[in-house]
């Protein structure tokens, strides 16, 4: 008499078998890493960032061990150009956070002075309530601009390239100050999933609570904000994250007619030199979307993306 099972019932049991060991290999093919190509620079003994030649090193992170975070995206700015850019800037963003999420990110937006939009939010109470964690350094503690802030490191860095004195309106009528922003742009999705932060102390909580070595910064204004809030490129480097800059996502506040008299956005390839040779490396948003680096429509001859 033939095994009970020799039937129909047994070839799908069979087949039932096959298909769950095949399943753990394709699993782990189907696991996202990142290929990343960081250039660094090295500045010479004075100082010229933009004379340093570049080299790029080929690196893989693994996306779920990573944070980007979004410096100041506001929905507007006091001056007009720099609130133009940030739309034109905006949608590129969005899809690459888009990708970076479905790819195992942790997204946190920190859209400084005005988190307070979004306190009854799942969002912002991921970040209030994510357990303490001690930094291995005193996180800032300056005010300025509504947060606290990292100046610059006299020790670490020199003086940035471009002159932004007189805060980088490069309009040619130039724009009053003014309390401009209410919220973060509305064209940048906020995931269920992501948080939202302009504080030091709750950006380390949730990096330390979700195992996050690696952080991307993104945003603006790279010589401003990007590098000197307390989750920007400066503290982040100083607590011991990997960090890298996306050089095609971000842009400046510089006004040409300041030192060194190059156009807005030479202006801004100068502080993304600075920030390659003093703080961390960049790479631009084709390592991880496999799409073209953005480029604002108005920068004919930029060489921060290629």
């Amino acid at each position: 008499m033939p095994p009970r099972f020799f039937g129909p019932e047994r070839r799908w049991i069979v087949t039932l078998g096959l298909l769950l060991l095949t399943a753990v290999p394709m699993s782990r093919a189907a696991t996202p890493v990142w290929t990343l190509n960081l250039r660094s620079r090295v500045a010479g003994t004075d100082g010229r960032v933009e004379a340093a030649k570049p080299s790029e090193k080929r690196v893989t992170w693994d996306p779920r061990r990573t944070a980007v975070i979004v410096v100041d995206m506001w929905d507007d700015h006091w001056c007009k150009g720099a609130a133009r850019r940030v739309v034109e800037l905006s949608g590129p963003m969005n899809e690459f956070l888009r990708k970076a999420r479905a790819d195992g990110a942790f997204i946190i937006h920190a859209p400084s002075s005005v988190t307070r939009f979004y306190e009854d939010t799942p969002q912002r109470r991921a970040a209030r309530t994510a357990p303490f964690a001690m930094a291995p350094v005193p996180l800032s503690t300056a005010d300025r601009w509504g947060t606290k802030w990292c100046w610059p490191d006299p020790v670490r860095e020199r003086d940035l390239p471009i002159d932004d004195s007189d805060m980088g309106c490069d309009c040619a009528t130039k724009c009053t100050i003014r309390d401009a922003w209410t919220r973060e742009i509305s064209t940048l999705q906020i995931d269920p999933l992501d948080a939202i932060t302009d504080d030091g102390q709750e950006a380390f909580n949730l990096l330390q609570s979700h195992h996050l070595d690696n952080v991307i910064l993104l945003g603006v204004h790279l010589n401003m904000c990007v590098l000197g809030r307390p989750v920007g490129i400066r503290q982040m480097v100083k607590v011991g994250k990997n960090v890298a800059l996306m050089r095609d996502l971000t842009d400046t506040m510089y006004n040409h007619e300041r030192r060194p008299q190059v156009n807005h956005f030479r202006g801004t390839d100068l502080v993304v030199a600075h920030v390659e040779s003093f703080w961390c490396p960049s790479f631009v948003s084709t390592d991880i979307t496999g799409k073209p680096a953005f480029r604002f429509s108005g920068d004919t001859g930029s060489t921060a993306t290629p």
